[in-house]
Order: C-alpha cells, then sequence, then structure tokens
C-alpha cells in the first residue's frame, strides 16, 4: 500500500478502532432494536391527556421518556458512529437517516408534554409529589420543564413548532452543502509556482504553510469565492435569524438570545459579562499581536498570517503510544480512579484512532455514553494530536461519571458546561508538560500552543459572539441582514479585537460567510466561557490539591441536576460574574510576558 494512500476501512487494525459491538453486536440486531423502537411514538402519545390528571400516568410517562433515551441513545448513536467510519457507505447513511426521522417522530408524538405539565397548579404539583415518592427522582426534570411556563404554547401549537423545526434546519442545511458541496476553489500557487488544491477542508492548513506567498494566495482565492457568493450566503444567514426571531416572539421571549440561553438556564449577563470581560483585556491580544509580528519578522501583519506558526516546529514527535503515556502522567493529580477508567477506555476501544477512506474529519466524544463513551480521533504523531486526545478524554468522562452517578433523566448535560472537563484536561497536561522542560524552544512551543488555543477559544469566539449578537439585534429590528452589512460589522469588530498592529484586510470583512457556527444559535460564546471556568478549576486543582479535585469530581457526576451555573459553583467557579473570564485572560497576559522574554 502506498504510503500516501488512506487505508480503507477494512484495512485499519482492530486495536485502533473503537468497539461498537458493545452497543449492538450485529447490524441486524441494531434494525431489531429500531423496529422496536418505532413502537415508540404511539406509546408515548397514548399518554396525551392524563399526565396532568394522575400523579401515576405522570410518573409512568417520565419512566418512558427514560425508555425512549436509552432506546434511542443506542439506536442513533449506534447508526451515527457507523456512518462517521465512512460516510460513503450508504448503508449507514441510511441507517443514520432512519434513526433520526424517528426522533422526529418521537419530539412529535411528545409535544404534548411540556404544556400538560406546565398545566397542573403548584398546589396539585405537590399534591403528585406526596402521592408518588418515586416521584421525587424527577422534580429536577419536572421543575425545569415548569420554569419556562410563560414561554410554551397549547398543545395544537407546540406540535405545529415541533414539526416546524426540521423546515426551520433548512439554512444549516442549505449554507452546509454550499459552502462544503458545491464551492469549488481549485489551485492556488506557492512562492515557487507549486499547484496547491484549496477547498473548505484544506484552507486552514493552507494558512499555516511557511509560505507566504502560498498563504496570501490561498486568502484571496478563498474569500474571492466567498465574496462571489456573498448576496446569496448572506441571504442564507438571514434566513437562519429569521426564524430564530419567528420561534423566540412564538414563545413570547425579548430576544433571540433570551430564547436561547432559557433553554439552558444561562443568564443572559453571563453573555454580556463575557463580551466586556475581553474588551476590557484587548490590551493583551493586541500585545500577542505585536509579538506575532515581530517574530514572523514581516513590516506588515495580514489576517493570512494569523495561523502561521511563530515558533520553530516541535521536534516532538509523539505516537499514540507516546501520547497515552504523557496524559496518564499530566492527569494523575485527578487521582488514580481517574487514571484507571483513562487506561480502560485506552485498552478497551473507545477509541477510533486513525484516518481512513471517507472516515468523518476532525475529533469528537459522541453523545453515546452507555454502556461508554466513544471517541473518534485521526490521529497525528505530533503535539496538536496528544492534546486532542486530553481533550476528547475530558469529555468522554464527563460523560462517563454523568451516566454513572445520575439517573437517566438528569444524566445528560447542557452545553454551557460540556467544553469545562476537556479543557481542564488540556491545561493539567500543559502544565505538566511545562514543569517537565527548561529547553527555551521547547518552552516557546508549548507556550504558543496554549497562547493559541487562547486566542481561537476566548478572544476569536467571544469576538464570533458579539457579531452574532449584532446579527440577533438586526433581525429583531426587522432589518435584512445583507452582505454590505454584514461585512460591515465583522470588518468593524476583527478591527476592534486584532487592534493596530493587524492589517484588516478588506477581505476578512467576508469571513462570517465561512463559519459554520452562526447557524448553531448562540452557540459559541459557551467555547470562551467554557475555556474560562477550565483555567480556574485547573489552576484550584494545582493549587489547592484533594479539596479542589473532590470537588472537580463531584461536578463531573452532576450531569443536569442543577442548573449550569450552580453546577460551576460546585467546583469552586461563580460564571455569573466576570472574574472567571478575567482570572483566565490574567493568565494569558502571564504567557505573553514569559513568550517576549524565551525569544529576546
Amino acid at each position: 500500500m502506498s504510503e500516501n494512500r488512506l487505508p480503507k476501512r477494512s484495512e485499519v487494525k482492530e486495536e485502533y478502532t473503537w468497539n461498537l459491538k458493545d452497543i449492538f453486536e450485529s447490524d441486524e440486531a441494531w434494525n431489531e432494536a429500531c423496529e422496536k423502537a418505532a413502537r415508540l411514538p404511539e406509546k408515548i402519545a397514548s399518554f396525551a391527556g392524563k399526565i396532568s390528571q394522575s400523579a401515576a400516568d405522570l410518573l409512568a410517562f417520565l419512566k418512558l421518556q427514560d425508555e425512549v433515551e436509552l432506546a434511542m441513545g443506542k439506536v442513533y448513536g449506534y447508526a451515527s458512529l457507523k456512518s462517521d467510519e465512512d460516510t460513503g457507505n450508504s448503508t449507514y447513511q441510511v441507517m443514520k437517516g432512519k434513526a433520526f426521522n424517528l426522533y422526529v417522530a418521537i419530539m412529535g408524538a411528545g409535544a404534548f408534554a411540556t404544556p400538560e405539565i406546565i398545566s397542573v397548579s403548584d398546589e396539585k404539583i405537590a399534591g403528585f409529589f406526596k402521592e408518588e415518592p418515586a416521584l421525587e427522582e424527577y422534580r429536577r426534570v419536572i421543575e425545569k420543564t415548569r420554569h419556562i411556563k410563560d414561554h410554551v404554547l397549547s398543545t395544537e401549537c407546540e406540535t405545529l413548532l415541533a414539526q416546524a423545526r426540521e423546515m426551520a434546519e433548512g439554512p444549516d442545511k442549505i449554507g452546509g452543502i454550499l459552502r462544503n458541496a458545491d464551492m469549488k476553489y481549485g489551485d492556488v500557487l506557492d512562492s515557487e509556482g507549486k499547484p496547491h488544491p484549496l477547498s473548505s477542508g484544506t484552507f486552514v492548513l493552507l494558512e499555516e504553510s511557511k509560505d507566504r506567498v502560498l498563504r496570501e494566495n490561498a486568502f484571496k482565492a478563498a474569500y474571492g469565492k466567498f465574496g462571489e457568493l456573498k448576496n446569496t450566503l448572506a441571504a442564507i444567514l438571514d434566513a437562519q435569524f429569521k426564524q430564530l426571531v419567528f420561534f423566540s416572539n412564538a414563545r413570547k421571549y425579548g430576544s433571540t438570545l433570551e430564547a436561547s440561553l432559557d433553554r439552558t438556564e444561562v443568564p443572559v449577563a453571563v453573555y454580556t459579562n463575557l463580551i466586556e470581560a475581553v474588551h476590557a483585556n484587548l490590551d493583551k491580544m493586541y500585545r500577542y499581536v505585536a509579538l506575532r509580528k515581530k517574530l514572523l519578522g514581516v513590516e506588515e501583519l495580514h489576517m493570512y498570517d494569523v495561523y502561521a506558526s511563530i515558533v520553530p516546529e516541535s521536534s516532538m514527535k509523539m505516537t499514540f503510544e507516546d501520547s497515552k503515556k504523557i496524559i496518564l502522567e499530566a492527569l494523575s493529580v485527578l487521582g488514580s480512579d481517574y487514571t484507571d477508567l483513562l487506561k480502560t477506555g485506552f485498552n478497551n476501544r473507545w477509541i477510533d484512532v486513525y484516518e481512513n477512506e471517507g472516515k468523518r474529519s476532525g475529533a469528537y466524544s459522541s453523545g453515546t455514553s452507555r454502556p461508554h463513551p466513544y471517541v473518534l480521533l485521526n490521529h497525528k504523531d505530533n503535539l496538536d494530536s496528544c492534546f486532542t486526545i486530553a481533550h476528547e478524554m475530558g469529555h468522554a468522562l464527563h460523560s462517563y461519571h454523568s451516566t454513572k452517578y445520575q439517573p437517566v433523566c438528569t444524566s445528560d448535560y447542557v452545553i454551557f458546561v460540556a467544553e469545562v472537563a476537556s479543557t481542564v484536561n488540556e491545561v493539567l497536561l500543559m502544565k505538566y508538560m511545562l514543569s517537565k522542560t527548561t529547553d527555551k524552544k521547547e518552552r516557546a512551543y508549548l507556550i504558543n500552543h496554549f497562547l493559541e488555543q487562547f486566542k481561537g477559544t476566548v478572544y476569536r469566539q467571544t469576538m464570533f459572539a458579539e457579531f452574532e449578537l449584532a446579527m440577533g439585534q438586526m433581525a429583531e429590528k426587522a432589518e435584512t441582514l445583507t452582505a454590505d452589512s454584514l461585512c460591515a460589522k465583522y470588518h468593524e469588530l476583527n478591527k476592534l479585537y486584532f487592534g493596530p498592529d493587524m492589517v484588516s484586510d478588506d477581505e476578512i470583512a467576508l469571513e462570517w460567510a465561512r463559519i459554520p457556527h452562526f447557524f448553531y444559535d448562540y452557540y459559541v460564546f459557551q467555547y470562551a466561557t467554557g475555556f474560562s471556568a477550565a483555567v480556574a478549576i485547573a489552576e484550584k486543582i494545582l493549587t489547592e490539591g484533594e479539596p479542589a479535585v473532590k470537588a472537580y469530581k463531584k461536578f463531573l457526576s452532576s450531569g443536569s441536576s442543577a442548573d449550569p451555573i450552580s453546577l460551576l459553583k460546585i467546583a469552586g467557579v461563580d460564571m455569573s460574574t466576570p472574574d472567571p473570564v478575567n482570572a483566565g485572560l490574567k493568565l494569558f497576559g502571564e504567557l505573553v510576558d514569559e513568550m517576549e522574554a524565551l525569544v529576546k
């Protein structure tokens, strides 16, 4: 087999693939489970009109919801994981589609539940808890449902909104197809005239090149293509925000932001505090940009210089086995029970390690956490991949703990806290590696890796969040999101966040057209808040030791048993204030200080 050819799925060694037989022994077993699950919508619908009248029926319905969660977690999880092994395998694409359609049917069948639960008086609900003590397990679920009672409509309207959800996914789907399938960029030339294929998948790789001519050519070619289609892309984004406004208005929220955050019980102030805190710390970002300009040795720093490495490449070749070893050492501060669980995942094929032909790109920890979590990687033998393993296994062990220690109804956790455990692992790994080296070049490489994480996760995602907020406010005023208005606002924010030492090229005004996260409904700010919370927690673990570790594990085991702000307080972090963001960016400033000293 040619070294340059990706192996087919069948050619990958079994030990480096995940073992999905832990979910279903075979596709036939999946089919049987799917056929059985197909009866769930009818069972769900049979409770309509009953759960508000009887404590026993409410309890039975909530137990049925647990059954649905367990069944569909396996059915959809298996099909999704199998389809990601080889996206060219139509068998598993069909299975995934079948499972998703069943999810839609289940949501539609259960549309009556929330309005019915909300319709019950406080006195009657209190009586239900006395009549059926087993309902206590579901108190959090019931109270969370009733929390949004001012925003829930009649059963008929809820059914209609549930049916409209698939249609509302249209802008995201259309935008994704346009960006990933229909947009063709052709080749771009490097400084020696050699052509390089440009695509949505290769763009960032080309922007990381040492060849500045190649970076500039790729930058201008990519955004030139977006410029050709900017009006179409703006219309798609306008449609996205129009549907957000529709659902926000239908549910009687004051804004699209409020509607989005209320679902996960995050106060709007957390979002605005983040933006304000980052604005107050832009001086540190400006220093880093100035340092980047100096180390690249350029008269003008352009946006096509953002991804280029400013330190010599590390000679640290790290195989998968090397990475596992150092991760176990770095995370030993979390105790032997944590590292023993990591070993279980490493040794029992929870992870799909290497790239193969047709495999989904990137990395993730799956939403499937029973009988255990699964992690997808596309591992390269380098430092970045080592950090990716630590990151995704942080997600996986968060899911494992929540599933193990929480009942089904509160075993999941909301996105707001989802990036915390993954980033805690990364911070602990970084700190450990820095403690083990005094070599200036190696320290500079490691610090720069961490600074890039800060820049990309806190500053960049907050800039995205501020832009998303502006789009929402425009849509709420019935202003059409045009290409010109979007470009003007994005260019303004780019200048603000990168500062005076960066040339904010005209092309960067079109970057909004390249970002799929703007279809995720106020999602990106959670990367920044999660990263900030994780830095604070990791610092506590390293300075306070066992008490902080104990508190952190309690957080990991809490699922959605409380609102996310309260959950993070368990681990000693109060995200209702800007303090964690300020503390994280203080560390960013300190790392810039050390980086400046190392490269003098």
